[in-house]
């Protein structure tokens, strides 16, 4: 297992070797991997979770590494809650994806699929133009239902958004 970390913006780079890092961290699997003729590493991870930093090592290797708590994922256990959301999800991406029926109908089978609604809302934010933010914010975020509730809600903004026109008419 390896953790990918995102650099965070706008802080002072007091060390360039070592920029500043999120809090938060994603887990995941060595899938494929490539050595390349530098001696680095082209990785393929597939995700397994996320976790929070809590501090980093001074290890003298060629990858940071650092102490971390993993974030438990959570969903509700209500089975209709659960179906009600994926509908949610469903009715907020699939629109977007209109004139791209192969897409589309991947999609539909994720929201019909077997995957836990955490999985489905990580792709999704993984996959999808949402802001920067709020992918880190999602990430962050332990309980599925809640990142289902604002991929939901940012797509249905985008949307709306999408739908005034501009300039607006006087």
């Amino acid at each position: 297992l390896i953790t990918m970390a995102t650099l965070r913006d706008g802080d002072e780079i007091a060390d360039p070797a070592r920029p500043p890092i999120e809090p938060v961290v994603c887990v995941g699997r060595v899938a494929w991997h490539e050595v390349l003729p530098d001696g680095r590493y082209n990785l393929r991870l597939r995700g397994v979770g996320r976790a929070r930093v809590l501090n980093e090592l001074d290890a003298p290797t060629a990858y940071r590494q650092a102490r971390v708590e993993l974030i438990p994922d959570t969903a509700p256990d209500d089975l209709a809650r659960l179906t009600q959301l994926r509908r949610d999800l469903a009715a907020a991406v699939l629109p977007r994806f209109a004139d791209e029926p192969g897409t589309r109908r991947q999609l539909a089978e994720l929201f019909d699929g077997d995957d836990p609604l955490g999985r489905v809302c990580d792709l999704l934010a993984y996959a999808l133009p949402l802001p920067g933010e709020l992918k880190l914010s999602l990430l962050a975020e332990g309980d599925a239902a809640r990142r289902a509730t604002a991929i939901a809600a940012a797509l249905r903004l985008a949307a709306a958004r999408a739908d005034r026109p501009f300039p607006p008419p006087f």
